[in-house]
């Protein structure tokens, strides 16, 4: 019986062993591998040589004025469009879930952005908030309406472009959130809602303790997903404000990586591997909190 067992555990250990040398070589070597470069100071990728061992790159990394702008740009992102755009899902999906006329027909419509290039959604968002010398935007011409305006949100301040990234972000993320929500909704058993409305249960009070707990789980998945998502953000940046973000002052983290690495600036394998080092506890340390708030507050 010991030696059945044996044998049902290495045909395990021989299933998984496509998958394990995959992500070993894709995934847990490179990571080690960046880890090893971010503390070779001066290291030359061409010579394979570096001048010392220690901890001058994070400094340099801490200390860039463009990593810190980064930093900000990426933490406003993710505090603001992941919780934003849960929410709105889970409204959406409330209503997409209430209705039975033309049901399938606006789940599509709202699926539609998912499959729709991110440089080509990028281009019309630049249509709609971009001015330029013939027309200040289809977005300012609403403002008008209302006698406010023109704002330059693709060359103007800060917090347009701020708003126009978020806004974005949201746009593209939305329409996933709303397909998996929609079918969290969609397997809550019926009884539940037959027996509360039986005893005279509010709407209110049947999304509370009914409703909320049984989706708990793809909800608190969304956030995960959504932080991890919100924190390698960078196309979208390059999609709204070209690849220059460090000028627009609308650079990530990820974009700060790539900078490093490739662009203006690039040849500095060193500082790029200590950026993503330092994404990489960031983004760890929150998944922790999300997982240790999830014990608490997540039904399975």
């Amino acid at each position: 019986m010991a030696g059945k067992k044996g044998d049902n555990n290495l045909k395990g250990w021989l299933y998984l062993l496509p998958a394990l040398l995959f992500l070993g070589a894709f995934m847990v070597y490179p990571l080690v591998d960046v880890f090893i470069y971010s503390f070779e100071e001066g290291y030359n990728s061409a010579s394979q040589t570096f001048m010392g061992v220690g901890l001058y790159n994070y400094s340099r990394v801490l200390h860039d004025p463009y990593f810190l702008q980064a930093l900000k740009n990426t933490f406003i992102l993710v505090i603001i469009t992941v919780p934003l755009s849960t929410l709105i899902a889970l409204l959406i999906s409330l209503g997409l879930n209430s209705i039975t006329t033309l049901k399938k027909f606006f789940q599509t419509v709202y699926f539609l952005p998912y499959v729709t290039n991110t440089l080509a959604v990028g281009l019309v968002f630049m249509i709609l908030f971009k001015k330029t010398a013939y027309s200040d935007g289809l977005v300012n011409l609403m403002l008008a309406w209302f006698g406010k305006g023109p704002i330059d949100f693709i060359d103007g301040p800060y917090w347009a472009k701020m708003f126009v990234l978020c806004f974005y972000t949201i746009w593209i993320v939305m329409p996933f959130k709303v397909l998996i929500l929609t079918s969290a909704l969609a397997g809550v058993n019926q009884d539940y809602y037959n027996a509360a409305r039986v005893d005279g249960t509010s709407p209110f009070r049947i999304f509370h303790k009914i409703t909320l707990p049984m989706i708990s789980p793809m909800i608190f998945y969304l956030v995960i997903t959504g932080f991890i998502g919100a924190f390698k953000a960078y196309s979208d940046a390059v999609a709204l404000f070209g690849t220059n973000l460090n000028a627009a002052q609308m650079n990530t983290i990820v974009g700060y990586v790539y900078d490093k690495l490739y662009g203006d600036g690039g040849g500095y394998p060193s500082y790029a591997s200590a950026a993503a080092i330092i994404l990489f506890a960031v983004v760890f340390t929150i998944t922790m909190i999300n997982l240790a708030i999830s014990k608490k507050n997540v039904h399975y």
